[in-house]
């Protein structure tokens, strides 16, 4: 009966530590807004610092979208860029979003359809911060971009 007792309250205490059948917790709500800091795009070794607005909103309750705000003028003039389905994770008190890379297209001010493809991207969110690192390739460019933004949520 002993045996019987000590086998139910294992039995027991091992289903109640299973996180299987728990749903993800939605990070993807707790990030999400605008974020307004410095942005520095790095341009064939060139840093240009700017104060900046970045996007994120809720994709899925584990993912985001992200919109790099507009850059440059003139010739070297950059739309707002979209990077979709960016994957988020917990981790400790950051929330972790990496997206490996992306590609789209986007309408640039003269109307003409080109394409971008934003690479190796990085996102840590804590407390109402966030830090952003990514390469981008505009168009014909000859040359990437190299991003780094470090906002507060608005």
């Amino acid at each position: 009966m002993m045996m019987v007792a000590a086998v139910a309250i294992v039995m027991g205490m091992s289903a109640c530590g299973n996180d299987d059948d728990e749903p993800a917790q939605a990070v993807a709500s707790q990030v999400a807004g605008s974020y307004t800091g410095e942005e520095i795009m790095t341009v064939m070794g060139d840093p240009d610092k700017g104060t900046k607005t970045f996007e994120f909103t809720k994709a899925s309750d584990t993912s985001i979208d992200m919109t790099i705000p507009e850059y440059g003028e003139g010739m070297m003039s950059l739309p707002a860029l979209l990077v979709k389905n960016i994957t988020l994770t917990k981790n400790g008190d950051n929330i972790v979003g990496r997206l490996a890379s992306y590609e789209g297209t986007v309408l640039n001010s003269k109307g003409e359809q080109k394409v971008y493809s934003v690479n190796d991207v990085t996102i840590i969110f804590n407390n109402n911060k966030v830090v952003v690192t990514f390469a981008l390739k505009y168009g014909n460019m000859p040359f990437d971009f190299v991003g780094q933004f470090s906002g507060n949520k608005k």
